[in-house]
């Protein structure tokens, strides 16, 4: 993995965000990025190598969130964010031997999984168990993949703390509007590669800036959400912090129990529950 093409994946990110209407200064700071890292003297893989994570944020305009993306591309030769705006999520996922397109599906709506880095640490901090087909063989066979792919055997598994994801409120707001804005037609759009055959540009997307946050909002585009009829009702929320970790949730319609007709954040429905309580109260 070359600074040549770290740099061109940086500036097709740069590009795919100012189409679709991103904030500014969040396609500057990929473009700067792209220019620091082509700029640079050194191989930013033999950097990683040397010096890990710490020595890719030494260099300038290079940040957390660009260092997390350059670490990827090192490690698996694939940009996650690239495939998401593309509108081709769970295209690194299908990927790894044995995993394909349903069990990658099932993983992503699941667990809200999109790299191999987060499948590595849902391997090992028993999320993983949690998705139908992936029984203690197979999570163990996912392991010794990852631990291969990445030329190590012990992986540090971070914990995730709340901090590190934006009050269920604040998403709720991001899925409503986005949801307004797609039924009046007013936002990009773009043509995702699964399950559109004739290459239609159908998804709309939204970035949106709010309370130092970055979001970005388009309709699920799984299998599942295809079968059930629920491709302009599930809504995938990516977010992330200038400084912080990158996220991902789904909002969904409610359809049985007390709450049914609401909108919930699928994993934090007694958080919707509590919001709506303390607003009646």
């Amino acid at each position: 993995m070359t600074n040549a093409r770290i740099s061109e994946t940086f500036l097709r990110v740069a590009e795919l965000l100012e189409e679709q209407g991103a904030s500014p200064h969040r396609v500057r700071a990929w473009r700067e990025g792209a220019q620091a890292v082509r700029a640079h003297p050194r191989e930013l893989a033999d950097v990683f190598r040397d010096h890990g994570r710490v020595g890719l944020e030494a260099v300038p305009h290079i940040g957390p969130r660009l260092a997390v993306t350059i670490i990827e591309l090192v490690k698996t030769g694939d940009c996650a964010a690239l495939h998401r705006l593309a509108g081709d999520a769970i295209h690194t996922l299908e990927r790894l031997p044995g995993m394909g397109p349903r069990l990658a599906e099932r993983v992503h709506r699941t667990l809200g999984i999109e790299t191999l880095e987060e499948l590595e640490v849902a391997a090992h901090d028993g999320r993983l168990a949690r998705v139908e087909g992936f029984g203690a063989r197979r999570i163990a066979a996912v392991r010794d993949l990852l631990a291969a792919r990445f030329a190590r055997r012990r992986p540090e598994v971070p914990e995730v703390a709340a901090a590190d994801r934006p009050p269920v409120g604040l998403l709720l707001e991001v899925d409503r509007r986005y949801r307004d804005a797609a039924t009046a037609g007013t936002l990009p759009t773009i043509a995702p590669r699964r399950f559109n055959p004739g290459r239609e540009a159908w998804l709309p997307i939204l970035h949106l800036e709010r309370d130092g946050w970055s979001f970005t909002a388009m309709f699920s585009n799984t299998e599942l959400a295809h079968r059930l009829d629920r491709t302009r009702d599930w809504v995938i929320v990516t977010y992330h912090q200038p400084h912080g970790p990158e996220g991902q949730a789904t909002v969904v319609t409610e359809r049985r129990g007390a709450s049914r007709g609401l909108r919930m954040v699928r994993g934090r429905e007694q958080e919707c529950e509590e919001l709506r309580w303390s607003a009646a109260a």
